[in-house]
């Protein structure tokens, strides 16, 4: 999901808020379909290919129609609750004892289930960073860059930006859908509200890789946005176990997020603050 958002943010450079819908989507497309008897493995690509339609139909809101790109993201992301929806006939659809791609290739690894649904999970997570990287070092991955960065050298060069930024936001809301996809399987359910607070985890991921590692090229990048990922994760869980003391429950969960993005932001000015009083 985080390497979803570090797409569009980062490399794309737009505000899409469309993921807290794609997220839903892709677990709604394929709970429904593992539901019918569809293989989760098919049942998980619906799921991330719902969402490319759905990133697209974003960024033809944004570069078509001239609608402002954070407008765009919450249109479709108001669009695809209904969606969802529709798609499910009810809010939450149950998954427990259904099969999953996870639990799949975790029997395969001969794997406990529970180990192995993680492995299985960091398996998928690698093989997506290593597509999206070799994409990126790409002719067209290169133009997708460099439209984020200076759209009018692109069009300078003869190639149409509004299309990389379609086709880029198509990705990355592919990706997040696909993210949860799996993590319905996970679960064992699929809710039209899982998408909640997606972009904000998504952000908090690539930012606090970025504090940690300080990435210059871009292996060092999508490698920072894993390592926010699972700190920001591991930062959420032991914030919640430990913060009882505090009064926190899990109900706070979207309280302590935002606090963890508020202090990844704060950072580097607190820093720079610091070392100007030390001189």
């Amino acid at each position: 999901m985080a390497l979803g958002v570090y797409l569009s943010f980062r490399v794309l450079a737009f505000p899409d808020l469309s993921v807290d819908g794609t997220f839903p989507l892709g677990a709604a497309v394929a709970g429904i379909l593992i539901l019918r008897g569809v293989n989760p493995f098919w049942a998980a690509l619906a799921g991330g290919g719902a969402g490319f339609l759905a990133g697209a139909l974003t960024g033809v809101l944004a570069t078509r129609l001239r609608i402002p790109g954070l407008l765009a993201g919450v249109l479709t992301m108001i669009m695809l609750y209904s969606l969802n929806l529709r798609i499910m006939g009810r809010p939450n659809l149950a998954l427990l004892g259904k099969p999953s791609v996870l639990s799949g290739l975790a029997q395969a690894l001969s794997l406990p289930r529970g180990y192995g649904n993680l492995v299985a999970s960091g398996i998928f997570c690698f093989i997506a960073a290593v597509l999206l990287l070799l994409f990126l070092h790409t002719e067209l991955g290169a133009a997708m860059r460099a439209s984020g960065q200076n759209p009018t050298l692109v069009r300078a060069l003869g190639t149409n930006p509004a299309n990389l930024q379609i086709l880029g936001l198509a990705l990355s809301n592919g990706l997040v859908a696909l993210s949860g996809a799996l993590v319905a399987q996970y679960a064992g359910f699929a809710d039209v509200g899982m998408g909640v607070g997606t972009i904000v985890a998504g952000l908090a991921s690539v930012i606090v890789g970025e504090l940690l590692l300080r990435p210059r090229s871009l292996l060092g990048a999508i490698s920072a946005v894993i390592v926010g990922s699972v700190v920001y994760r591991m930062a959420i869980s032991v914030a919640l176990r430990y913060g009882a003391a505090l009064g926190f429950t899990a109900s706070d969960l979207r309280l302590v997020t935002a606090l963890v993005v508020l202090g990844a932001l704060a950072a580097p000015a607190l820093r720079a603050a610091l070392k100007g009083e030390g001189s």
